[in-house]
């Protein structure tokens, strides 16, 4: 579904459902020697990623937290549009919908996208329907063995997350892996 910004129209009655005059009428309360109309320095058209990497550059003088959860949990970039696809109902799961007639839609998606990665990837083979990330693992090892039958051992790092490694201990544990 494309974007389709509010029109005028749209802008205009919301302001008047909340009585506002206009947008700027919705700022009132920061102090006018706290506005800007632009941010310094930062030039038009920058990519997402260079903007929050400024923005985070320059929060770096509020001093900075030191994230000690480890286990592959850490500080990552996760971009904007991120947030958007991931509140629509048919990401809620990974779970591949069980009743064909009635999720079209979201099969269409996965074979499309698996499609697109094996043409990105130059692999025969694309899986976007594994579900959660120990169980993809697991599955990911599985296959592996399976693909080399010379070799029944598998490594796995440390810094992999303790419960991923757990499920991927219960998973093997009886296949003589």
């Amino acid at each position: 579904m494309p974007f389709i910004p509010h029109t005028p129209e749209d802008v205009s009655s919301m302001l008047g459902a909340i009585g506002a005059g206009s947008i700027e009428d919705l700022f009132d309360e920061i102090p006018p020697a706290l506005k800007t109309g632009k941010l310094k320095d930062v030039p038009d058209g920058l990519p997402e990623m260079a903007v929050t990497r400024l923005m985070q550059e320059r929060a770096s003088a509020d001093g900075f937290w030191s994230n000690f959860i480890g286990a592959g949990v850490y500080e990552h970039h996760i971009p904007a549009a991120i947030w958007q696809i991931t509140t629509r109902g048919e990401f809620y799961s990974a779970y591949t919908p069980y009743q064909a007639e009635a999720s079209q839609g979201t099969l269409q998606l996965i074979y499309e996208y698996q499609t697109m990665m094996t043409r990105l990837t130059g692999l025969d083979v694309s899986n976007a329907s594994l579900y959660d990330g120990a169980s993809a693992l697991a599955e990911a090892v599985l296959m592996a063995v399976r693909a080399h039958k010379s070799s029944r051992r598998v490594l796995v790092p440390k810094t992999v997350h303790p419960i991923y490694r757990k499920v991927v201990l219960t998973t093997v544990k009886n296949q003589g892996i």
